[in-house]
C-alpha cells in the first residue's frame, strides 16, 4: 500500500522520457503521414485514432513495453491506415468495403422511420441535428443524412436547389 502515491524517481524519470520521446514521435510520424491518418473519415481511420491513443499510453506507463517497441507500433498503425486510404482512392471495391454509405434519414420534412430504425437514428436526434443547423420547423428540410462518419447533416430546402452533393446518398430520389 505504501506506493500508491510514490514509487521511486527511477519510474517518474523514465515516464518523462518514454512519455516525451514517444509522443515526439508520434507527432513526427503523423506529419510524415498527413492529414488523413487522425481524419474522422471513416471507422478504420477512427481505429487507428484509438490505437495510436493506446500505444502512446501503453509505452508511457508500461515499464515491459519499451520506447523502440511503441515507435514501431506506432509505424505499423500509420502504414495500415496508409495503404488502406491508398487503396480505397484507386480501387472501388476497396473503399466499399472499408467505408459506409451516407443514408437519407429525412426527406422532404417526412422522416424515414425504416432506415432510422436500421441505422439507430432516433427522432431526437434527427431534432437536435436540425436545431444545431438553424431549423425549427422540419418541413424547411430538404434532406437529413447520416454520413459515413456518423454525423447528421441537414441540407435546407434554400440550398437544395442544385444537389449534385447528393449523388452518393443512399435511397435519396434519382440515385440508384
Amino acid at each position: 500500500m505504501e506506493k500508491i502515491f510514490f514509487d521511486n524517481w527511477e519510474t517518474v524519470a523514465r515516464i518523462v522520457i518514454n512519455t516525451t520521446l514517444a509522443y515526439a514521435a508520434m507527432v513526427i510520424l503523423l506529419r510524415i503521414s498527413g492529414k488523413r491518418t487522425l481524419s474522422k473519415m471513416n471507422a478504420f481511420d477512427f481505429i487507428v485514432t484509438v490505437a495510436l491513443g493506446s500505444s502512446l499510453a501503453t509505452v508511457a506507463l508500461s515499464r515491459s513495453v519499451p520506447l523502440l517497441d511503441g515507435v514501431l507500433a506506432f509505424i505499423i498503425f500509420i502504414s495500415l491506415q496508409y495503404a488502406l486510404t491508398w487503396l480505397s482512392v484507386r480501387f472501388k471495391a476497396v473503399k466499399k468495403i472499408i467505408t459506409n454509405e451516407p443514408v437519407l434519414l429525412l426527406y422532404q420534412g417526412k422522416m424515414l422511420h425504416d432506415v432510422m430504425r436500421r441505422e439507430r437514428i432516433t427522432e431526437e436526434e434527427i431534432c437536435v441535428a436540425a436545431r444545431e443547423s438553424g431549423t425549427t420547423d422540419l418541413q424547411d428540410i430538404h434532406a437529413v443524412v447520416l454520413e459515413t462518419t456518423g454525423t447528421i447533416s441537414v441540407i435546407s430546402e434554400r440550398n437544395a436547389r442544385n444537389a449534385v452533393a447528393m449523388g452518393n446518398v443512399k435511397n435519396y430520389p434519382g440515385n440508384t
